[in-house]
């Protein structure tokens, strides 16, 4: 009887996250944002960040809309994404308008590379914009 239940804890552990209402809300814009760089869209990419947009991760934070946007460009210049993401983790709080957003990062051969951590910010009426941004590299401890 034990093996039932394991296989079914171990089949739930790998399962997608289910979100509702506001997280719902959040996760679906993380999926939008993401879904740019699938698209190779860089213009779609830039609507979802903020004007005090900032990025970390490089040796410098990337700080302002337009700074984030001219550097992630390259990003953006070969036909097939680096890199795609994916939200498994969302909180919001309680007033609803402040959100972080966190996920996997696969690079091209879909090898788990990195983690992603956002902030979101309601800015207004169902218009979520990002304000921080950032990640953290996963350790490749099979070497």
């Amino acid at each position: 009887m034990a093996f039932p239940l394991a296989a079914l804890l171990a089949a739930g552990a790998h399962a997608a996250p289910v979100f509702t209402g506001i997280q719902e809300e959040v996760a679906n814009v993380e999926r939008a944002f993401a879904a740019t760089m699938k698209a190779r869209d860089h213009a779609a990419f830039v609507s979802f960040l903020s004007d005090e947009a900032v990025f970390s991760g490089g040796t410098q934070p990337l700080r302002g809309k337009q700074a984030v946007a001219d550097e992630w460009k390259k990003f953006f210049a070969k036909p097939a994404a680096p890199f795609v993401w994916e939200p498994d983790e969302v909180e919001v709080l309680a007033s609803g308008t402040l959100a972080k957003t966190s996920g996997p990062v696969y690079g091209p051969d879909g090898k788990l590379i990195a983690r992603f951590n956002s902030v979101w910010r309601l800015e207004a009426p169902k218009s979520w914009r990002i304000v921080f941004d950032g990640g953290t590299q996963v350790c490749d401890c099979n070497k």
